[in-house]
Protein backbone atom coordinates (compact mmCIF):
# COMPACT_ATOMS: atom_id res chain seq x y z
CA UNK A 1 0.00 0.00 0.00
CA UNK A 2 1.62 3.37 -1.22
CA UNK A 3 1.94 5.83 2.05
CA UNK A 4 3.30 9.76 2.03
CA UNK A 5 5.14 10.95 4.96
CA UNK A 6 4.28 14.77 5.23
CA UNK A 7 6.70 15.68 7.38
CA UNK A 8 10.49 14.55 7.11
CA UNK A 9 13.34 16.56 6.99
CA UNK A 10 15.51 14.53 4.11
CA UNK A 11 18.11 16.54 4.60
CA UNK A 12 18.84 14.85 7.61
CA UNK A 13 18.57 11.53 6.56
CA UNK A 14 21.23 8.97 3.87
CA UNK A 15 20.06 8.16 0.51
CA UNK A 16 20.04 4.51 1.71
CA UNK A 17 16.61 5.95 3.70
CA UNK A 18 14.81 7.22 0.33
CA UNK A 19 15.74 3.75 -0.92
CA UNK A 20 13.92 2.00 2.27
CA UNK A 21 11.09 4.33 2.11
CA UNK A 22 10.80 3.65 -1.21
CA UNK A 23 10.41 -0.11 -0.61
CA UNK A 24 7.91 0.64 2.13
CA UNK A 25 5.47 2.03 -0.23
CA UNK A 26 6.26 6.08 0.38
CA UNK A 27 5.48 7.97 -3.29
CA UNK A 28 6.11 11.17 -1.70
CA UNK A 29 7.35 13.64 1.12
CA UNK A 30 7.05 17.08 2.49
CA UNK A 31 9.74 18.95 4.01
CA UNK A 32 8.96 21.63 6.56
CA UNK A 33 12.09 24.58 6.72
CA UNK A 34 13.49 23.51 9.90
CA UNK A 35 16.80 23.80 12.36
CA UNK A 36 19.76 22.45 10.33
CA UNK A 37 21.73 21.01 13.46
CA UNK A 38 22.85 23.97 14.26
CA UNK A 39 22.15 27.61 14.42
CA UNK A 40 22.92 29.32 11.03
CA UNK A 41 25.04 32.34 11.88
CA UNK A 42 23.55 34.51 8.27
CA UNK A 43 20.12 35.08 6.53
CA UNK A 44 22.55 33.63 3.85
CA UNK A 45 22.84 30.40 5.72
CA UNK A 46 18.92 30.47 5.23
CA UNK A 47 19.16 30.85 1.49
CA UNK A 48 21.68 28.25 0.89
CA UNK A 49 19.20 26.32 2.49
CA UNK A 50 16.11 26.93 1.02
CA UNK A 51 17.92 26.12 -2.42
CA UNK A 52 19.15 23.07 -1.06
CA UNK A 53 15.28 22.10 -0.33
CA UNK A 54 13.62 23.42 -3.46
CA UNK A 55 16.76 22.25 -5.75
CA UNK A 56 18.92 19.69 -4.67
CA UNK A 57 16.57 17.71 -2.37
CA UNK A 58 13.81 17.06 -5.26
CA UNK A 59 16.63 15.40 -7.57
CA UNK A 60 17.69 13.13 -4.58
CA UNK A 61 13.84 12.06 -4.27
CA UNK A 62 13.53 11.28 -7.68
CA UNK A 63 15.97 8.73 -8.24
CA UNK A 64 13.67 6.34 -6.33
CA UNK A 65 10.43 7.26 -7.34
CA UNK A 66 9.27 9.84 -4.42
CA UNK A 67 8.59 13.17 -5.56
CA UNK A 68 9.58 16.08 -2.99
CA UNK A 69 7.63 19.15 -1.90
CA UNK A 70 8.91 21.80 0.93
CA UNK A 71 7.55 24.18 3.27
CA UNK A 72 9.81 27.87 3.73
CA UNK A 73 10.01 29.73 7.01
CA UNK A 74 12.57 30.37 9.67
CA UNK A 75 12.04 27.80 12.49
CA UNK A 76 10.69 28.63 15.92
CA UNK A 77 13.91 27.27 17.40
CA UNK A 78 16.23 30.25 15.47
CA UNK A 79 13.22 33.32 16.03
CA UNK A 80 14.71 34.52 19.60
CA UNK A 81 16.50 37.73 17.47
CA UNK A 82 13.75 39.11 15.61
CA UNK A 83 15.77 41.17 13.67
CA UNK A 84 17.79 38.95 12.28
CA UNK A 85 14.50 36.65 11.73
CA UNK A 86 13.13 39.54 9.61
CA UNK A 87 15.86 39.56 7.36
CA UNK A 88 15.27 35.79 6.76
CA UNK A 89 11.46 36.43 6.32
CA UNK A 90 12.25 38.94 3.63
CA UNK A 91 13.82 35.81 1.45
CA UNK A 92 10.67 34.03 2.02
CA UNK A 93 8.37 35.24 -0.74
CA UNK A 94 10.71 34.81 -3.87
CA UNK A 95 10.94 30.97 -2.35
CA UNK A 96 7.10 30.58 -2.45
CA UNK A 97 7.28 30.77 -6.28
CA UNK A 98 9.08 27.66 -6.27
CA UNK A 99 7.20 24.89 -7.88
CA UNK A 100 7.49 22.36 -4.90
CA UNK A 101 6.72 24.82 -2.30
CA UNK A 102 3.18 23.88 -0.23
CA UNK A 103 3.23 27.13 1.93
CA UNK A 104 4.63 28.30 5.04
CA UNK A 105 6.12 26.23 7.22
CA UNK A 106 7.37 25.09 10.36
CA UNK A 107 6.43 27.85 11.97
CA UNK A 108 5.22 28.08 15.32
CA UNK A 109 6.75 27.89 18.93
CA UNK A 110 9.51 26.40 20.71
CA UNK A 111 10.43 27.89 24.41
CA UNK A 112 6.89 30.02 24.15
CA UNK A 113 9.26 33.23 24.58
CA UNK A 114 7.38 36.98 23.48
CA UNK A 115 10.21 36.97 20.27
CA UNK A 116 9.04 33.77 19.07
CA UNK A 117 5.38 34.71 19.35
CA UNK A 118 6.32 37.86 17.42
CA UNK A 119 8.01 36.52 14.53
CA UNK A 120 4.71 33.66 14.57
CA UNK A 121 2.48 36.10 14.31
CA UNK A 122 4.65 37.98 11.26
CA UNK A 123 5.10 34.37 9.30
CA UNK A 124 1.26 33.87 9.81
CA UNK A 125 0.60 37.25 8.28
CA UNK A 126 3.05 36.66 5.24
CA UNK A 127 1.43 33.21 4.30
CA UNK A 128 -2.23 35.09 4.51
CA UNK A 129 -0.84 38.19 2.31
CA UNK A 130 -0.11 35.04 -0.24
CA UNK A 131 -2.86 32.69 0.15
CA UNK A 132 -0.63 29.89 1.39
CA UNK A 133 -1.01 26.77 3.47
CA UNK A 134 0.73 26.67 6.58
CA UNK A 135 2.44 24.01 8.60
CA UNK A 136 2.25 24.29 12.41
CA UNK A 137 5.63 22.86 15.17
CA UNK A 138 4.68 22.74 18.79
CA UNK A 139 6.38 22.65 21.43
CA UNK A 140 7.85 19.80 23.53
CA UNK A 141 7.12 17.97 26.81
CA UNK A 142 5.20 20.33 28.96
CA UNK A 143 5.35 23.31 27.12
CA UNK A 144 2.79 21.55 24.51
CA UNK A 145 -0.32 22.60 25.70
CA UNK A 146 0.17 26.24 26.83
CA UNK A 147 2.34 26.35 22.97
CA UNK A 148 -0.71 25.05 21.08
CA UNK A 149 -3.25 27.37 22.78
CA UNK A 150 -0.96 30.26 22.11
CA UNK A 151 -0.61 29.57 18.53
CA UNK A 152 -4.19 28.83 18.00
CA UNK A 153 -4.90 32.46 19.21
CA UNK A 154 -1.78 34.16 17.42
CA UNK A 155 -4.23 32.21 13.60
CA UNK A 156 -7.21 33.14 14.93
CA UNK A 157 -6.17 37.14 15.94
CA UNK A 158 -5.53 36.78 11.77
CA UNK A 159 -8.54 37.04 10.58
CA UNK A 160 -7.28 36.14 6.94
CA UNK A 161 -6.80 32.15 8.18
CA UNK A 162 -8.92 29.24 7.22
CA UNK A 163 -8.39 26.70 9.71
CA UNK A 164 -8.69 24.60 7.07
CA UNK A 165 -5.50 25.48 5.32
CA UNK A 166 -3.74 24.66 8.89
CA UNK A 167 -1.94 21.66 10.07
CA UNK A 168 -0.57 22.10 13.55
CA UNK A 169 1.51 19.30 13.89
CA UNK A 170 3.33 17.45 16.73
CA UNK A 171 -0.34 16.80 18.45
CA UNK A 172 -0.49 14.32 21.59
CA UNK A 173 -2.81 12.73 23.56
CA UNK A 174 -3.70 16.31 25.59
CA UNK A 175 -3.76 18.42 22.54
CA UNK A 176 -5.43 16.48 19.68
CA UNK A 177 -8.72 17.65 20.81
CA UNK A 178 -8.30 21.38 21.52
CA UNK A 179 -6.78 21.24 17.61
CA UNK A 180 -9.46 19.13 16.04
CA UNK A 181 -11.95 21.44 17.78
CA UNK A 182 -10.93 24.75 16.75
CA UNK A 183 -10.79 23.58 13.13
CA UNK A 184 -7.53 22.60 12.25
CA UNK A 185 -6.01 19.99 11.14
CA UNK A 186 -3.64 17.45 13.26
CA UNK A 187 -0.52 15.89 12.61
CA UNK A 188 0.88 13.14 15.12
CA UNK A 189 4.48 12.60 14.64
CA UNK A 190 6.06 9.27 15.19
CA UNK A 191 9.15 9.17 17.57
CA UNK A 192 10.58 6.11 19.07
CA UNK A 193 10.81 7.83 22.55
CA UNK A 194 8.71 11.10 22.88
CA UNK A 195 6.10 12.56 21.04
CA UNK A 196 3.45 9.66 19.61
CA UNK A 197 4.75 6.17 19.27
CA UNK A 198 2.97 4.29 16.58
CA UNK A 199 1.19 2.33 19.57
CA UNK A 200 -0.33 6.02 20.99
CA UNK A 201 -1.00 7.24 17.77
CA UNK A 202 -3.18 4.08 16.89
CA UNK A 203 -4.81 4.81 20.38
CA UNK A 204 -5.43 8.71 19.52
CA UNK A 205 -6.96 6.96 16.27
CA UNK A 206 -9.06 5.07 17.94
CA UNK A 207 -10.21 7.83 20.56
CA UNK A 208 -10.67 10.19 18.03
CA UNK A 209 -11.66 9.17 14.88
CA UNK A 210 -9.45 9.97 11.37
CA UNK A 211 -10.82 13.15 10.12
CA UNK A 212 -8.27 15.58 9.83
CA UNK A 213 -5.62 13.80 11.31
CA UNK A 214 -2.44 12.45 9.38
CA UNK A 215 0.61 10.74 10.64
CA UNK A 216 4.72 11.31 9.67
CA UNK A 217 7.62 10.44 10.73
CA UNK A 218 9.85 13.89 11.25
CA UNK A 219 12.60 11.93 10.46
CA UNK A 220 15.31 15.12 11.84
CA UNK A 221 18.78 14.91 13.37
CA UNK A 222 17.72 13.68 16.60
CA UNK A 223 16.59 10.01 17.40
CA UNK A 224 14.16 9.18 14.97
CA UNK A 225 12.85 6.69 12.41
CA UNK A 226 11.96 7.25 8.69
CA UNK A 227 10.03 4.02 8.21
CA UNK A 228 7.64 4.94 11.21
CA UNK A 229 4.64 5.67 9.00
CA UNK A 230 4.39 1.84 7.74
CA UNK A 231 5.21 0.79 11.18
CA UNK A 232 2.11 2.84 12.66
CA UNK A 233 0.19 1.22 9.65
CA UNK A 234 1.67 -2.52 10.73
CA UNK A 235 0.18 -1.51 14.26
CA UNK A 236 -3.32 -0.43 12.95
CA UNK A 237 -3.68 -4.15 10.81
CA UNK A 238 -2.51 -5.90 13.66
CA UNK A 239 -4.97 -4.56 15.82
CA UNK A 240 -7.52 -5.59 13.75
CA UNK A 241 -8.19 -2.00 11.42
CA UNK A 242 -9.10 -2.25 7.71
CA UNK A 243 -7.61 -1.07 4.71
CA UNK A 244 -9.51 2.04 4.21
CA UNK A 245 -8.57 3.54 7.24
CA UNK A 246 -5.05 2.47 7.53
CA UNK A 247 -5.14 4.26 3.68
CA UNK A 248 -7.21 6.84 5.11
CA UNK A 249 -4.71 7.93 7.58
CA UNK A 250 -1.68 7.38 6.09
CA UNK A 251 -2.09 8.49 2.59
CA UNK A 252 -5.60 10.09 1.66
CA UNK A 253 -5.80 12.59 4.69
CA UNK A 254 -2.37 13.97 3.67
CA UNK A 255 -3.29 14.00 -0.21
CA UNK A 256 -6.70 15.57 0.87
CA UNK A 257 -5.01 18.74 2.55
CA UNK A 258 -1.63 18.92 0.61
CA UNK A 259 -3.82 18.82 -2.68
CA UNK A 260 -5.33 22.22 -1.20
CA UNK A 261 -2.30 23.80 -2.93
CA UNK A 262 -2.37 23.24 -6.74
CA UNK A 263 1.49 22.57 -6.61
CA UNK A 264 0.62 18.83 -4.92
CA UNK A 265 -0.01 17.15 -7.80
CA UNK A 266 0.27 13.14 -6.27
CA UNK A 267 -2.63 11.23 -7.96
CA UNK A 268 -4.92 9.29 -6.23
Amino acid sequence: MKYIDPHIHMVSRTTDDYQRMALAGCIAVTEPAFWAGFDRSSPQGFFDYFTLLTDSEPKRAAQFGIDHYCWICINPKESEDPGFAREVIALIPEFLKKPTVLGVGEIGLNKNSRNELTILEEQIALAAAHDQLILVHTPHLEDKLKGTKLIIDAIKRNGDIDPGRVLIDHVEEHTVKHVLDHGFWAGMTLYPDTKCTPQRAADIIETYGAERLWINSAGDWGVSDPLAVPKCRLEMKRRGHGEDIIKKISFDNPRTFLGQSQRFTVDA
